[in-house]
């Protein structure tokens, strides 16, 4: 009997690296947080307005990356992003002002926009629905491997060589990535290695359409529901997730003294078991597939789980120790990607192959609108009630919940949507 053939995770590894170094690229001024604001003398409302740059950026990206790559395909379009960041990314090293850098910070956020729009599309083209779930949390736990890299390597850098070489030498990963994704990735059905059994069961559960002659327009996607499900997902609990991202190190710092030499043991630990969640949450979704359960069942039993486990993180600022915090933490975490696994998914539940970049693209932008509001927030939660998290860690815990509350208000059984353009 021949085998099915397992080249479509070559394709999903690929995708896990692109997320890795575009995490670690964004992630590194989360890890300098304190050492810049330092060099710049920053005040916390700075250090929320500098975040925020990139953020508006990556909302403005999303407006039209998602777009680019549904146009020109997944091999251009997320080579063409990957450059961008990368030059962006090394380019922070260089600077000589706070202009500058915010500048810098601006360009990234415009390129690595492309990531997920690219990757969530790559997926749909590479994967039966029922295996996209866990081979979007297998990419997504890149972002979870990037933390604990950027732990590891950016204070090793920064303390023996400077904080603007850590910028330098972590941007020019991208290049290296280059070199293996052009030759390497394909369309399934053009791709040599791909053998004819694993090419039918790629496509085995896939909707079957022609490429339309009209691509579709933003107004027509916004008059369906599913995509203000996808939207106030993203809305609701992206900023959460850059929180960690961010503010996290300056946290634990102001929280317990953890200064930048401590800060990899807590960030490893985070992130570690934030992996789980993100390869786990992505599984038990496609497990339940398989075993017969509706599609909508399965991706909001995925949601609701990891909604639930993160209302304990609002407690984490009155931890007692150190290691309470973080363990409250790292579920928190865990349950995010757990979370971000199955909403990206939903995306290609409901939405046809040549509309994904751009319903990726319309959530991705209005996840980063939501992370400038809830950045700018937290910068001035900090600068009047002197770095008080209570108030920042609330907002954490019950977004979940009440997004998934709306969610399921808007689109009870998420059905699949007929595009007019289609």
């Amino acid at each position: 009997m021949e085998k099915i053939g397992r080249y479509r995770w070559t394709m999903c590894a690929l995708l896990f690296f692109a997320t890795t170094i575009n995490y670690i690229d964004r992630q590194i001024t989360g890890i300098l947080g304190p050492t810049l604001q330092a060099e710049f003398g920053w005040s916390e409302t700075q250090y929320a307005d500098i975040t925020s740059y990139w953020t508006a950026a990556y909302a403005i990206g999303f407006l039209f990356v998602g777009r680019f790559i549904d146009r020109v395909g997944v091999r251009l379009g997320f080579a063409a992003a990957v450059v961008v960041w990368s030059i962006a990314a090394a380019a922070h090293g260089m600077v000589q002002s706070v202009f500058g850098f915010a500048l810098a910070r601006f360009v990234l956020g415009l390129g690595e926009a492309g990531n997920f729009p690219a990757a969530i599309k790559a997926t749909a083209e590479w994967f039966p629905r029922h295996e996209r779930a866990f081979s979007t949390g297998i990419f997504n736990s890149g972002s979870n491997v990037a933390a604990i890299i950027t732990a590891i390597l950016v204070p090793w850098i920064t303390l023996t060589w400077g904080w603007r070489e850590a910028f330098v030498i972590t941007g020019s990963f991208g290049f290296v990535w280059l070199l293996f994704w052009w030759p390497m990735y394909r369309r399934p059905h053009e791709h040599p290695h791909v053998s004819a059994k694993e090419l039918a069961y790629i496509r085995d559960g896939q909707e079957t359409e022609a490429e339309p002659s009209k691509r579709v327009g933003w107004l027509e996607l916004l008059r369906y529901r599913q995509t203000w499900t996808f939207l106030v997902g993203k809305f609701m609990t992206d900023g959460v997730w850059w929180f960690y991202l961010f503010w996290l190190p300056k946290f634990l710092d102001a929280r317990y003294g953890i200064k930048l030499g401590k800060l990899a043991l807590p960030i490893i630990v985070i992130y570690l078991v934030a992996d789980v969640g993100s390869v786990g949450g992505g599984w038990l979704s496609g497990f339940l597939i398989k075993r017969g359960w509706p599609v909508a069942k399965a991706r909001k039993s995925a949601l609701l789980i990891a909604a639930l486990l993160i209302v304990p993180t609002a407690a984490a600022p009155l931890a007692p120790t150190l290691w309470v915090a973080v363990s409250l933490v790292s579920v928190a975490a865990a349950a995010h990607q757990w979370w971000s696994a199955n909403l990206f998914t939903t995306a290609s539940d409901m939405f046809p192959r040549h509309a994904i970049g751009s319903v990726v693209g319309l959530g991705g932008f209005a996840g980063a609108a939501g992370g400038v509001l809830f950045q700018r927030l937290t910068g001035r939660i900090l600068e009047a009630t002197g770095s008080n998290y209570v108030p920042v860690f609330l907002i954490c815990g019950s977004a979940y919940v009440t997004a998934l509350l709306i969610i399921h208000l808007l689109a009870p059984k998420m059905e699949p949507v007929a595009l007019r353009s289609a």
